[in-house]
């Protein structure tokens, strides 16, 4: 790979050890992917809860922590994935002090990084958007996907120790969606059944996930007969990353890059067809109407302020089930809007629990299904119905209003 003089410096250590971790790490990452050299990026953003980061990714932070402020600061504004604990409500979810413990070890080293703790996987919508064409360094799958997809910007999927490294030296290797060949259409998909609210939008995303499935595979989508708002193409997004690891998507007329088939060369490919028997399929595994429904979650991604007053306008003046539990994940800047709105009071009012910061499948929930004896899950999210499978859940899909209704029931309605 080429350096120019001050990535040499970093690689020579003259700017210090974090640097100089942060450099060979993306050197490495950068031949793997045959970089030619790096790109400046404008901002990072960090997936680094403590289920996966465990002792060892907190110690290397706490090393980091350790050095001169000159030394260890990070190089360009960088942030935060949800957390793993909402230190002020863990206990009752059944999560432990040892977990809260390693959250506050890992909020103390971010801070003597520089690193801005704003617990979020939609800060697209909360923080500093990315513009067209804007080089950024980003962790969360769903993250990713809308600011190519939807802003124009380039970034690929950084795990942790990669984006931790771009806030260091304030670059990237130059490989994937960060070059133009790799942002054109090489899947072409028409909606024929129009998608519709939040879950509607999701499925979509999933089934163009399922049958694109490959990193580098890059969908372009006609067909649509509506616009989706941010909170819908958000849903959809995440989805189709969940189910495809697709990093990228294109609408004809709507994303950015994308104002005609040509644009993206999707007018040379074989066009494959999104029906409704597609969408059937993809939802049929999500049973479970009549069952005992546990916990609804509202989470995967972290509400907006739009949809926390959709869940509240839903449980304002009525009240859970004795036996089902119900969680809504957002972020802090979020959480502090709703609850200056009233939101937050009417759906703890009405029996839920508003997390902050956090993110349900994020903050170990393996271990807070089992020791709430939660089996059977209720959510809008077809991201989050496709990951707890993995971790002991029964999961169900639902519109918005049905996993209320059926909060209130206490069984899938």
């Amino acid at each position: 790979m080429r350096l120019n003089a001050q990535e040499e410096a970093m690689l020579a250590g003259e700017l210090g050890a974090a640097r100089k971790w942060a450099i060979e790490h993306q050197m490495q990452v950068g031949r793997m992917f045959d970089a030619d050299d790096m790109v400046p990026v404008s901002q990072a953003h960090m997936m680094a809860d403590p289920e996966s980061l465990g002792d060892a990714g907190v110690e290397l932070f706490e090393r980091f922590a350790e050095l001169p402020e000159g030394e260890r600061r990070v190089a360009i504004p960088m942030i935060t994935d949800p957390r793993g604990v909402d230190l002020t409500y863990y206990d009752p979810l059944g999560q432990t002090e040892e977990m809260a413990s390693l959250e506050r070890r890992f909020i103390a080293a971010c801070r003597a990084l520089g690193i801005m703790l704003t617990d979020t996987c939609i800060n697209y919508q909360t923080i500093m958007p990315p513009v067209l064409g804007e080089h950024v360094a980003y962790g969360d799958t769903g993250v990713v996907i809308y600011c190519n997809s939807v802003c124009g910007a380039r970034s690929n999927f950084e795990g942790g120790p990669s984006a931790l490294a771009a806030g260091l030296t304030g670059r990237t290797p130059r490989y994937g969606l960060h070059l133009d060949r790799h942002r054109r259409a090489t899947r072409r998909y028409r909606v024929r059944s129009q998608p519709d609210g939040l879950t509607g939008w999701g499925v979509l995303g999933a089934v163009i996930g399922r049958k694109a499935g490959s990193y580098w595979e890059i969908p372009v989508i006609e067909g649509l007969e509506s616009v989706p708002a941010s909170d819908e193409i958000k849903h959809m997004g995440a989805a189709m990353a969940s189910y495809g690891s697709t990093p990228l998507f294109h609408i004809v007329g709507i994303t950015p890059e994308c104002q005609s088939l040509s644009d993206v060369g999707g007018d040379d490919l074989r066009s494959e067809q999104i029906t409704q028997a597609d969408i059937d399929a993809l939802r049929q595994p999500f049973g479970g109407k009549g069952e005992k429904v546990d916990v609804v979650v509202f989470a995967a991604p972290q509400l907006s302020l739009v949809e926390m007053q959709q869940v509240a306008d839903h449980c304002r003046g009525k009240s859970a089930h004795k036996d089902t539990a119900l969680i809504v994940c957002t972020s802090p800047s979020v959480y502090a809007d709703a609850a200056r709105m009233g939101f937050n009071e009417a759906i703890e009012a009405f029996g839920g629990k508003v997390l902050q910061g956090t993110c349900f499948y994020q903050q170990y929930a393996r271990e807070i299904g089992e020791a709430n004896g939660w089996k059977r899950l209720l959510s809008n999210s077809t991201k989050i119905v496709n990951i707890l499978g993995g971790y002991g859940y029964a999961p169900s899909l639902a519109p918005m209003e049905d996993c209320v209704a059926s909060a209130i029931k206490g069984e899938v309605v």
